[in-house]
């Protein structure tokens, strides 16, 4: 055996899933920017310019005329699923669904998003409070109606669901939630409880929070990696680099 050589030939190293591997959460805090930005502009539209009120208010008397006796029912039936109590049962399901995938962090993020997005929307609509431009046929909205808290529970409950959900999953999940999203808005417009810039503008505080929260996460993965991973990680380390000095595993 002594007369032959060997040799081992060192092994590319895979990229690892370490720290310097993960999402950085700079991306997620560029969302949230663009969110602030979006609600700045709809909300200037909508109290400004002449020509977004005259639209706003055209926009929801065209929402108006859908409403029948069936098409209301159906719509007081969704918005009621929207009531602060079953609004907080939801939120402790998912929750509790986070906690029982071992993802800590993310029931965190749930549960500041939805305290943070439907509080928010309570403190701007009295600080932003204008007069709506009446148009012939459409019902009077108050004054302090942006934005809408309705649309953002929803959406903050969509977008909080989607995160709670396993990876595969996430794409039925967000297909079905955009269709609840979407479908509280048309019953808010149907039943003129607001206006469309005030639902518009409580999609983009949900998005919002859920744009910070996704950045602390990733932030908080960056600086304190999950036990399994660093564990996992450390481990490839440790193999690549005994391959790499010739020794046996």
């Amino acid at each position: 055996m002594s007369g032959h050589a060997y040799s081992v030939r060192a092994v590319p190293a895979r990229p690892l899933a370490g720290p310097a591997r993960r999402p950085r959460p700079l991306p997620a805090l560029g969302v949230a920017a663009l969110c602030l930005a979006g609600m700045a502009l709809t909300w200037a539209v909508a109290d400004l310019l002449p020509a977004g009120q005259v639209r706003d208010s055209l926009a929801l008397r065209d929402f108006e005329l859908l409403s029948r006796p069936h098409v209301d029912f159906a719509a007081n039936a969704l918005l009621h699923l929207l009531e602060p109590s079953l609004f907080i049962i939801w939120g402790l399901a998912l929750v509790a669904a986070a906690l029982a995938r071992k993802r800590p962090r993310v029931a965190l993020a749930v549960v500041a998003v939805l305290s943070l997005a439907p509080l928010t929307a309570e403190i701007l609509k009295p600080l932003l409070a204008h007069p709506h431009l009446q148009i012939a046929g459409a019902t009077h909205i108050a004054a302090a109606s942006w934005p809408s808290g309705h649309s953002t529970a929803a959406l903050a409950l969509v977008l909080c669901a989607v995160l709670v959900a396993p990876v595969h999953l996430r794409p039925l999940v967000a297909g079905i939630g955009a269709v609840f999203a979407t479908a509280v808005g048309c019953a808010l417009l149907i039943l003129a409880w607001h206006m469309p810039s005030d639902v518009f503008g409580g999609y983009l505080v949900a998005s919002l929070w859920m744009a910070l929260a996704v950045a602390g996460l990733r932030a908080a993965d960056r600086r304190w990696p999950p036990a399994r991973s660093s564990t996992r990680s450390g481990g490839v380390r440790a193999g690549a680099r005994a391959v790499r000095a010739g020794v046996p595993q």
